[in-house]
């Protein structure tokens, strides 16, 4: 699996095996005075168990993997990916060398459950394995804990190697043998996968490599933006307003895509009004929060607030006239060159609509009147 490094490097991580296991239930360290619970609620649950190879090198390699995975396995729809409960957590196997010298002694950190805690903990047992090396100690085969609100690892009990485990065939099992036709079948059956839809986005709606990225982190965030595009007609103006917009509602309002209140359409009848010039972007964020708030379609909510834009030339021309009038000084400065000075009769124009004259028009009209600077 190939995973995008932040000097915008790609590197690939091997994966040597993924096995079905049943899930003997979760520890909790939380809130027991030292002391560890068991949560059997999922007990008997399929569990995947993907194995990956030593590949990664540093925390934020591995954290880079882990939300590759994340937004795989989301997208396949095997598994919701809720950290938090347990459906998706990371063992990460930890070892430090000097360069140029084999793998050290590795250990085993349990049962990460968050993205932050995953680089933490790596983080600290790297620094931890290096200060018993270099004080002449030896790091040694373990499985540990990551503390979060120490901000450290701690041996939970020694690490057997794979062949102490002693597996055995359980005799009631039978092998299952996989056909080129069944893979084939599965093949054609799964979804778009996030590269492949990362690349799409890139072509077919001419988005930047971030904004495609950031689009296609999960499925329910891509399809939220696509059919957002396909009502609007416009991909640029669609992703602005999902990744900015958007966002920092769900953002104040703690949730994710799947629980906007605003659906696709919703925001396309926003911004249309946006591309029809009916309202200017800081009045479409009131409109955005009306919409979230269920006052109605864009349109409704434009009308009851008065926020369609000024765009009757002769108004404008007349309040301009007024304007240039009133600061000849200013005027004087800017036709003797100080260009800065447009901004101030730009910000003068717009105090005096309110915000509400359309800035393309009022800026073209100012440069008329102006003249020459």
């Amino acid at each position: 699996m190939d995973i995008t490094l932040d000097n915008g490097d790609t590197k690939r991580i091997g994966i040597t095996r993924a096995h079905l296991e049943e899930d003997a239930g979760k520890s909790l360290h939380e809130d027991f005075q030292g002391q560890t619970g068991i949560d059997l609620n999922r007990a008997g649950t399929p569990l995947l168990e993907i194995v990956s190879e030593p590949d990664m090198r540093s925390a934020k390699e591995a954290v880079a993997y882990m939300k590759k995975l994340h937004a795989l396995v989301r997208y396949l729809g095997v598994c919701d990916g809720n950290m938090q409960e347990g459906s998706f957590r990371c063992d990460a196997n930890v070892s430090v060398r000097r360069p140029g010298e084999p793998f050290g002694t590795r250990a085993e950190i349990k049962n990460l459950n968050s993205f932050r805690f995953i680089e933490k903990a790596i983080n600290f047992e790297v620094e931890r394995q290096i200060d018993l090396i270099e004080s002449g100690q030896t790091a040694v085969q373990e499985t540990r804990l990551y503390d979060p609100d120490a901000d450290e690892t701690r041996s939970m009990r020694g690490k057997e190697d794979a062949n102490d485990y002693r597996y055995f065939p359980d005799p009631d099992l039978l092998p299952v043998a996989i056909s080129s036709e069944d893979i084939e079948a599965v093949r054609a059956a799964m979804p778009e996968l996030p590269e492949t839809k990362r690349q799409r986005f890139l072509s077919e709606y001419q988005l930047s490599d971030y904004d495609a990225e950031t689009l296609t982190n999960n499925r329910e965030t891509a399809d939220y933006f696509e059919a957002t595009t396909q009502a609007c007609g416009d991909a640029k103006l669609a992703a602005n307003w999902v990744m900015g917009g958007l966002t920092s509602l769900m953002n104040r309002h703690d949730i994710d895509i799947s629980a906007v209140p605003v659906s696709p359409e919703a925001l396309a009848g926003m911004l249309k009004r946006i591309q029809d010039n009916t309202i200017s972007s800081s009045a479409a964020k009131e409109v955005l929060d009306a919409l979230w708030q269920g006052e109605g379609s864009a349109d409704a909510i434009i009308e009851a607030k008065g926020l369609k834009q000024i765009s009757d030339t002769s108004a404008i021309e007349s309040t301009i006239d007024e304007i240039i009038a009133n600061n000849p000084a200013q005027v004087e400065q800017y036709r003797a060159g100080k260009e800065k000075v447009f901004g101030f009769f730009v910000g003068q124009a717009m105090k005096a609509f309110k915000g509400k004259a359309d800035p393309a028009v009022v800026n073209q009209i100012l440069k008329q009147k102006l003249g020459g600077a």
